[in-house]
């Protein structure tokens, strides 16, 4: 099983470790998300923004997430001057359960 901070939480296994279909997490639009362009400093890297806005660099698969239209790589789309949609932290954390 994963933890909430995975992905692949609600993705169920098969016969021993080897996973089912993957289950999409969904984080909804909210009207105040904030919109953020992303910096130099982030270029490929959502993980190193996931730890300055929510404590962990383990919520970086929520930027590909809730910005699918614009990150199609969760990577390497993430480059300075591309502008994305951030969930707040409080909210972010009570969909995921922590």
């Amino acid at each position: 099983m994963y933890s909430s901070t995975s992905p692949w939480k609600d993705t169920s296994f098969y016969v021993g470790d080897y996973l089912g279909f993957y289950n999409h997490r969904s984080i909804p639009a909210e009207a105040d998300d904030l919109i953020y362009e992303i910096q130099s400093q982030y270029t490929y890297r959502p993980d190193l923004l996931a730890f300055d806005l929510y404590g962990t660099s383990k919520l970086w698969w929520v930027f590909a997430n809730r910005n699918m239209e614009v990150l199609k790589d969760p990577v390497f789309d993430f480059k300075p001057g591309v502008k994305i949609y951030l969930p707040k932290k409080s909210l972010l954390l009570s969909i995921i359960g922590l």
